[in-house]
């Protein structure tokens, strides 16, 4: 595990993004696994930045990512489609077909999930995941629970989770109650894990994570397990790991 503390979020996300185009400028069809939420916002700008430099090309990578609500139509703002489109991928030369995201509103969610499993497996081991923190310890949409689901599943949103994500709708009784996500089994088996903390409100929970018994009360402490783990954070999400 290689724990890095930056006092400043350009610094953090200059880092973020370098670890994501140097992997791409060495293996060009190299698998993504991508993140949503405000804490990667920063790093896909600085990302798209250097891709507007020429720094990087995106025409032979695959992405996937984490997960989806279900319910939410895919060009609604909320989404994780749209949010997708808005901070990446409209900005860079990824083709539409080699981007992958859960459908959260297939008909048959149950074979949605085999069906992105499949996917991943045929593009091969994910090259670099993207991971953010829930308040809970959630990676993805992993809840805490007694066990865990090694693939993509439909989970239902712990309240925690709604309370949190009911800033980016009108009221939390507007958040989709359930999701799509990729199961923690496929998360790490990825080469490289990248986990980005920021904000007071979390230096808790990860130091919990990174510290802490191995869980499935603290999903992201299954983490710990992985060989090649590189946490990004900032000082106020750092400040219990001196």
């Amino acid at each position: 595990m290689n724990v890095l503390i930056f006092d400043s979020n350009e610094k953090l996300n200059e880092a973020g993004s370098n670890i994501m185009t140097s992997l791409i400028q060495t293996n060009p069809r190299a698998v993504l696994g991508l993140a949503t939420g405000g804490t990667p916002v920063g790093v896909y700008e600085q990302v798209v930045k250097d891709y507007d430099r020429g720094l990087v090309s995106f025409k032979s990578v695959t992405t996937f990512n984490l997960d989806e609500y279900v319910g939410l139509p895919e060009d609604h703002p909320e989404s994780y489609h749209s949010y997708m489109n808005h901070h990446l991928f409209r900005h860079i030369d990824l083709p539409a077909k080699q981007i992958h995201i859960p459908n959260g509103n297939a008909e048959d969610l149950e074979a949605e999930c085999r069906s992105f499993d499949e996917r991943i497996a045929d593009a091969g081991q994910i090259d670099l995941q993207l991971l953010g923190l829930g308040h809970n310890g959630h990676i993805g949409f992993n809840e805490p629970a007694h066990a865990l689901i090694r693939g993509t599943h439909i989970v239902d949103l712990a309240e925690e989770t709604l309370k949190a994500n009911a800033r980016f709708f009108d009221s939390i009784d507007e958040v989709p109650k359930q999701a799509l996500t990729m199961g923690v089994g496929t998360i790490l088996k990825a080469k490289m894990i990248l986990l980005i903390v920021r904000g007071a409100d979390k230096a808790e929970i990860v130091h919990r994570a990174l510290t802490g018994p191995i869980t499935t009360d603290v999903p992201a402490s299954l983490l710990q397990t992985h060989p090649h783990l590189v946490v990004l954070l900032d000082q106020e999400a750092g400040r219990l790991m001196a």
